[in-house]
């Protein structure tokens, strides 16, 4: 079984807000983690990251190490900005494409980290010098960070029923259930009565130690994860990572896990980093009144998204005050606290405090302490690894510009 090494090249390390504090294989494509998809496609485990150095104390549960060392001849490296389909790749291969792109390559010789740090190499140079085996492998590039949100539908399309499938499940007892798509409850979850199930548009996996509580109503394609807690409201079209909570209307949205909305508040087509909590009445807004494209904050940019429909893209650790309301196409940075009566600009620089006309840098004593007491809450320690990651993150904080 060969090690299997994810690689953010220089596009995936612009994936802001994330891209600061995570790998771009800990994202959330579909209903699983990119790393998770590669591990299921390749058969083995990724044993560790090539990313920014400011990542190097990475440190989650069940997350591989940032690499910095030797690569072993026999590892696979793979594009981490490329998320595959669930089915098993031919282990024969030595290179794998998608749409015609090199996305994986199985060395045939060691290679140094230090090769790939800065982003920039090409995996072609990573190819074996005879005739390799070549694989095509179905799944979904992302071009851009929106494409998360752009892909979200057909993914969990795909996603549901292959791991709905090899699980044990139990029919959702006094629930409503309707729709030609199937409902997976796993069991272990607990799904309170008078729960709607449409799936009409979708399937719908519920995994276990998750709690439905009555009188939600649930819209396929729907992913909700291992113990998060859904308290009413319309949930639809959306990929629910572990131990959140949702309350509220959802749709159209990623949650990495760990993540809390517990309040009213609409909020589609967004992407919501681990360690998140929005204030109650947190509004985003998906969609301009011009019904035009959204335009998008990037590192080298705004950018016409080309989509009608983009909510905010909240990075790790961001929180929102009470009634917040977020214009389409907001990016909120990492660790940035905003609040206030006033709408925020589009773009709030990661590790801010403060509202509308008046943001400061947030101390990073106090992030520190706020973060930890956040994750205990959920029964997470906050490492001394990931403490050292979230400072070095810090000390590379980007300034908005446009």
């Amino acid at each position: 079984m060969s090690d299997i090494i994810l690689f953010d090249d220089e596009v995936a390390r612009g994936f802001e807000p994330f891209a600061l504090t995570r790998p771009a294989g800990e994202l959330r494509a579909g209903a699983l983690l990119v790393r998770e998809r590669w591990e299921r496609a390749l058969g083995g485990s990724v044993t560790g990251y090539v990313t920014a150095s400011h990542l190097r104390g990475f440190d989650e549960p069940g997350a591989a190490p940032v690499v910095f060392g030797d690569i072993f001849s026999g590892s696979w490296i793979v594009n981490a900005r490329f998320a595959p389909a669930l089915v098993a790749i031919d282990a024969s291969a030595r290179m794998l494409v998608a749409d015609r792109e090199l996305v994986g390559v199985r060395l045939s010789r060691g290679v140094s980290s230090e090769e790939l740090i800065a982003g920039t190499v090409s995996l072609d140079s990573l190819a074996p010098g005879f005739d390799p085996e070549v694989a095509t492998v179905g799944g979904w590039w992302m071009r851009a960070v929106w494409d998360y949100v752009a892909h979200l539908a057909p993914m969990l399309e795909h996603d549901i029923p292959i791991l709905g499938a090899s699980l044990a499940s139990d029919s959702p007892r006094e629930a409503i259930v309707f729709g030609r798509h199937p409902v997976y409850i796993e069991e272990g979850a607990e799904i309170e009565p008078s729960v709607c199930f449409d799936a009409t548009a979708g399937p719908i996996l519920v995994r276990r130690g998750a709690h439905v509580q009555a009188f939600t109503r649930l819209a396929g394609p729907l992913y909700v994860g291992t113990g998060s807690t859904l308290s009413g409201d319309r949930i639809a079209l959306s990929s629910i990572g572990d131990v959140s909570k949702v309350h509220g209307e959802l749709s159209n949205t990623i949650f990495l896990g760990h993540t809390n909305k517990g309040h009213d508040g609409f909020v589609g087509h967004s992407i919501l980093g681990r360690w998140v909590n929005l204030g109650a009445g947190t509004i985003t807004s998906n969609l301009k009144n011009t019904y035009g494209p959204v335009s998008l904050w990037t590192p080298t940019g705004v950018r016409d998204t080309g989509l009608q429909f983009l909510g905010t893209l909240f990075g790790d650790h961001a929180k929102t005050g009470i009634g917040t309301r977020l214009t389409t196409g907001t990016v909120i940075g990492a660790g940035a606290n905003v609040y206030g009566s006033a709408m925020p600009p589009k773009t709030v620089a990661p590790f801010s405090w403060g509202e509308a006309g008046s943001f400061s840098d947030y101390r990073l004593d106090k992030f520190l302490d706020v973060a930890e007491r956040m994750m205990a809450r959920r029964h997470v320690a906050l490492s001394s690894a990931s403490r050292a990651q979230l400072q070095a993150s810090y000390d590379a904080r980007w300034s908005v510009t446009t």
